[in-house]
């Protein structure tokens, strides 16, 4: 399984950009699909997730309202649109897909790791 994380890059505060997500190796259709994010000196906290078949979502409150999640399962692809940057956004974003079954918010329960794409948000 390979994930490929894709999209980030510097922004000034209150702008935007979208991150993707390409995976390969496997149906993800009983899986979910998450973003996390890791600054540097804490821990690596969850963003987003989407269940692939449903297209149910879930959102950490801290980016509720501003994020998006979403996939496309043709080109096997999951997004991470992200309006109204922070500077507080700052940090290196990570896709990873676990089974749907863990319904979970914590990086132990997905499987399987991209390797990161670095969003730096000035003010």
């Amino acid at each position: 399984v390979q994930l490929q994380a894709s999209g980030g890059g510097l922004v000034q505060a209150g702008g935007s950009l979208r991150l993707s997500c390409a995976a390969s190796g496997r149906t993800f259709s009983s899986y979910d699909m998450g973003w996390f994010r890791q600054a540097p000196g804490k821990e690596r906290e969850f963003v987003a997730r989407i269940a692939w078949r449903r297209g149910t979502t879930y959102y950490a409150d801290s980016v509720k309202g501003r994020f998006t999640i979403s996939r496309d399962t043709a080109k096997n692809t999951v997004y991470l649109q992200m309006n109204s940057l922070k500077p507080e956004d700052t940090a290196v974003y990570y896709c990873a897909a676990g089974p749907s079954t863990r319904l979970s918010t914590l990086a132990a329960a997905y499987d399987y790791w991209g390797q990161g794409t670095q969003v730096t948000v000035s003010s």
